[in-house]
């Protein structure tokens, strides 16, 4: 975790050495930005707008288009699904613009301009936001319902311990984790501390995490849980976990 100084208007442009703070943004699982419930609601695109201007595409996944410069054979576009912005023109004028001349373009999803713009471009990072408003005990209820109805956001009041619960959970939910427990041969799994994972991991991950030595020993493992077809399932080192799932290793 890392605990960025304020961002001021004009950080992207080098303001108050903003840029290098920016920066540093990119490389974030997930931005957390804290936000005032007491001031003006221009604070959230106003930040939203600088981090913007240094390529950090905020809750956005990446458009599902495939490009690729070539040497030669001129320009190839093709969609397989309707497109109500992008154009064939439009992809040839900016292609050109940018001085590409040969390039393959496959676009699989209904995309905006902006998005094939940020795919031509190239060094755009997409990266989960949660935008969180303290300060809730200060505003009028009718406020409050107000602002927590909006996308991607936790309404808190930190001197007042309020909603900090939901908090934590919904940062947990927006770095899209999940928890492993382990357990040895004939005793009680060890629910004090698990492993942390990405959603999506396999039994191969959680013996790197516990120590990659496991690997060369591996025989198969034991799992309990959501990822079990019975409980306990035998299964390989490319068997994917599910959250809360119990764990044990067997070794050769």
């Amino acid at each position: 975790m890392l605990d960025l100084p304020g961002i001021i208007e004009g950080a992207a442009q080098g303001v108050g050495r903003g840029r290098q703070v920016v920066s540093t943004a990119r490389t974030a699982d997930l931005i957390l930005m804290m936000l005032d419930a007491t001031k003006s609601h221009m604070q959230r695109p106003l930040l939203e707008k600088e981090l913007e201007a240094v390529g950090i595409r905020l809750n956005k996944k990446k458009p599902n288009i495939y490009f690729k410069v070539k040497t030669g054979g001129g320009i190839s576009y093709n969609a397989t699904c309707k497109q109500s912005q992008l154009t064939e023109k439009f992809v040839y004028t900016l292609l050109h613009q940018y001085r590409i001349f040969n390039a393959e373009v496959l676009v699989r999803e209904d995309v905006g301009l902006e998005d094939f713009i940020d795919v031509v471009v190239g060094n755009r990072i997409y990266i989960p936001c949660l935008y969180a408003y303290n300060k809730i005990d200060a505003i009028t209820i009718e406020e409050v319902d107000r602002i927590a109805r909006e996308d991607h956001t936790i309404v808190v009041s930190i001197e007042k311990d309020m909603n900090m619960d939901a908090f934590k959970e919904s940062i947990w939910r927006s770095l899209d984790l999940l928890q492993v427990y382990t357990k040895r041969h004939s005793e009680y799994p060890d629910f004090s501390d698990g492993l942390i994972l990405r959603t999506g991991a396999t039994v191969e991950e959680a013996c790197r995490a516990v120590h990659k030595s496991l690997l060369d020993t591996f025989k198969y493992a034991l799992v309990w849980g959501k990822s079990a077809k019975h409980n306990p399932q035998r299964v390989g080192l490319s068997h994917p976990l599910c959250n809360e799932d119990v764990i044990e290793i067997v070794r050769k």
